[in-house]
């Protein structure tokens, strides 16, 4: 899942791989990891404001499985946008193919599983 963590670390060596890059690409690349690392840090702030403001759901701990479960997928967003990010740097700088990603498909189908359990605890509370 994660490519080389030098790449991560160290970007001095980032220059010394292939050519370098059209600058634009370069910044846009950048402007694609901030915007999942926002995500990752709604996600977050999301998770903390569950745990700390939303009353206890019908179902037992439901309050606190959302909070983590929140808290985790906005930790590995940001995993997985240094990862992309680097991925796709080197990919530009070798001349090859910019790497694919199954990533946004699966986040998307998280959080709407998520939601969707939602929808059933507000139904479920509404009920009683």
């Amino acid at each position: 899942m994660f490519g080389d963590l030098g790449q991560w670390f160290d970007p001095e060596k980032q220059p010394t791989v292939g050519r370098t890059p059209d600058y634009r690409f370069s910044l846009a690349n950048e402007r694609t990891f901030l915007a999942w690392i926002r995500t990752g840090l709604a996600l977050i702030a999301g998770g903390l404001a569950c745990a700390q403001f939303l009353p206890p759901l019908p179902v037992a701990h439901l309050r606190e499985v959302i909070s983590i479960a929140l808290l985790l997928l906005g930790g590995v967003v940001a995993l997985r946008a240094v990862d992309h990010w680097a991925r796709t740097e080197r990919a530009m700088r070798m001349g090859t193919e910019l790497p694919g990603s199954k990533f946004p498909a699966i986040l998307a189908l998280v959080v709407s599983a998520g939601a969707l359990l939602l929808v059933v605890a507000v139904v479920i509370k509404a009920m009683k």
